[in-house]
């Protein structure tokens, strides 16, 4: 589960992670009055406004309606909100959202943190994540912090520090020194780096994350250590163990077909393709998404309805399917086994015939127990709804159906 950079900061914050202070806000007035409040608790004078969105890239990207950036800076108070009025409510546009974009909702009002002082600030790139060719924890870092992370990567895959973490002992010391030694600290600079590292090594496990990425971490003119940005993943399936970190969810973020599949229990990611799919179990989805591609069609969807699907949960998976204009035909892939193909081959009839006309073909295949009764109850229906028993007959009719 994703969360917000404003919702990530008060998390790091909370573990002893230093951050760039700033105040949310959903409206311009609401954030020139955080910009006051910022003023006064940080003294800070010039102003960062930050989209809020689940999607990187904001400083380059673009909002739609009034060619703003995603990321802007304000060096008078009296511009906050004119700056806010210019991201709120448009579309931004980044490498991450695809030409679609996403609503900004809420603006970040953060503090500067590129002030003049004895040094020039310098930003650095850190991440954490788990290795899973290695089995344990990575700590990805680099000099070359900022909106080009990629592209270092790419080019220049040398200029990527990797420290990989012993899952039975955690991380050490000596690593976190070793991070910030790589990273040409000294002084005071490197003891607040392994402070900063340590802290947030300490973050990503407390909250079972799947990922944190911190870019820019940014050495101050000061030698402080702070992050500037952050994107925190958390692990959907350590939720129930984090209530305070389930409310952090933004449904306004995520695909509505997908909130909606969620509240039906099933297990939905919507695709660009044209046949929509309906399996019991993520290893059949997969297969079947492979099948769909070689029949000469694109997956619309994986959609798992898991081992105990019945005609309710049949009927929401339908209904999510046919509302993505994009498909042309439905391929129903069902193994028998916890739950019989013939209550499977019920459910589909009864989920038709409540929802009434459907305009796109649907195949069913059916394989497992009961299977040959549940092909006789398709076929005996009188619906237009045809069935197979193999993957290769499941192939031919997905293929005639899109043709």
């Amino acid at each position: 589960m994703n969360i917000h950079e404003y919702q990530a900061k008060e998390v790091l914050k909370s573990y002893g992670v230093r951050i760039q202070e700033g105040i949310v806000a959903e409206t311009p007035e609401a954030a020139l009055e955080a910009a006051k409040k910022l003023n006064a608790e940080t003294g800070t004078s010039w102003y960062v406004i930050k989209a809020q969105i689940h999607a990187g890239g904001r400083g380059k990207g673009k909002v739609q309606e009034t060619d703003s950036n995603g990321v802007v800076l304000a060096k008078k108070l009296e511009d906050v909100a004119e700056k806010a009025k210019n991201i709120l409510g448009g579309t931004l546009v980044t490498h991450q959202t695809g030409p679609e974009g996403k609503k900004v909702n809420k603006v970040l009002i953060a503090e500067d943190v590129y002030y003049p002082g004895d040094s020039e600030p310098k930003e650095y790139y850190l991440s954490i994540l788990l290795d899973r060719a290695k089995g344990s924890n990575v700590i990805m870092a680099s000099t070359e912090g900022g909106m080009d992370i990629e592209e270092v990567a790419e080019n220049h895959p040398e200029k990527i520090i990797k420290e990989w973490i012993d899952p039975k002992v955690g991380l050490q010391g000596f690593q976190a020194r070793k991070v910030a030694f790589k990273l040409g600290l000294e002084g005071n600079a490197f003891k607040e780096m392994v402070k900063f590292i340590t802290a947030l090594y300490a973050a990503y496990e407390g909250t079972d994350s799947s990922q944190f990425e911190i870019n820019p971490v940014l050495k101050t003119s000061d030698n402080k250590i702070l992050a500037v940005d952050a994107k925190v993943n958390l692990d959907d399936n350590a939720l129930y163990r984090h209530k305070d970190l389930a409310d952090l969810r933004d449904l306004a973020e995520e695909d509505p077909l997908e909130v909606e599949a969620g509240e039906s229990g099933l297990n939905y990611v919507k695709l660009e393709g044209n046949v929509g799919c309906m399996v019991n179990g993520a290893g059949l989805a997969m297969a079947t998404m492979d099948m769909i591609k070689l029949s000469g069609g694109e997956p619309a969807n994986f959609l798992d309805v898991g081992g105990g699907a019945n005609a309710t949960t049949v009927e929401a998976g339908f209904r999510i399917i046919l509302k993505d204009p994009n498909v042309k035909a439905i391929l129903i892939n069902v193994f028998g086994g916890i739950v019989r193909c013939d209550r499977i081959a019920n459910g589909v009839v009864e989920a038709y015939k409540s929802i009434g006309d459907i305009s796109v073909p649907i195949i069913v295949r059916l394989q497992g127990t009961n299977a040959e009764e549940g092909a006789r109850i398709i076929d005996e229906s009188g619906l237009k709804v045809s069935s197979a028993i193999t993957l290769k007959e499941a192939a031919e009719k997905v293929k005639s159906a899109i043709a």
